[in-house]
């Protein structure tokens, strides 16, 4: 992946707010038995119940990673991963075709080297099918809401960590 080292920091440092934060997560894995697990730190992260395997590029074509979106309580959708133009970028356009509202963190999805073209194109596709993207940075802070928040300091760790 492209510049996979500061994605992955930037996705550590959204799992750890959303985690202090208390928010619901899920990890997908594109059929882990063949292409492998998720890569570690980020999947001793998740409990076994927060992991989702998946055969479809899109996790929204399997109705259980649906329903258990929606048995979250939430109604957007925080998305960061791998392959922007392949798996994420199908799972949140299945996401918004469910009705869901999907916020693309751009500098934390990423692509192959070789198809960085083919990530532009998907983020730009998804921003017109009515996502919103957004930085990481931007992110922590939308969370965070204002300096007096008790988690802020932690918050401004992990911005200052990216």
């Amino acid at each position: 992946m492209a510049g996979h080292e500061q994605l992955i920091r930037r996705a550590e440092a959204l799992l750890s707010v959303a985690t202090l934060c208390g928010m619901p997560k899920l990890l997908t894995e594109h059929c882990p038995a063949q292409i492998g697990a998720a890569i570690e730190p980020m999947r001793s992260r998740f409990s076994a119940g927060e992991i989702f395997e998946k055969t479809c590029f899109g996790a929204a074509d399997h109705q259980e990673f649906v329903d258990r979106v929606r048995q979250s309580g939430r109604t957007t959708v925080v998305v960061t991963g791998m392959e922007a133009h392949v798996c994420v970028m199908q799972t949140v356009l299945g996401l918004r075709a469910h009705g869901l509202e999907v916020v693309v963190v751009a500098d934390a999805v990423g692509s192959r080297e070789a198809r960085q073209l083919d990530r532009e194109v998907a983020l730009r596709r998804m921003e017109q099918a009515g996502c919103s993207l957004a930085g990481t940075e931007t992110v922590l802070f939308e969370w965070a809401g204002s300096a007096t928040d008790r988690r802020f300091r932690d918050i401004l760790a992990a911005v200052k960590a990216l």
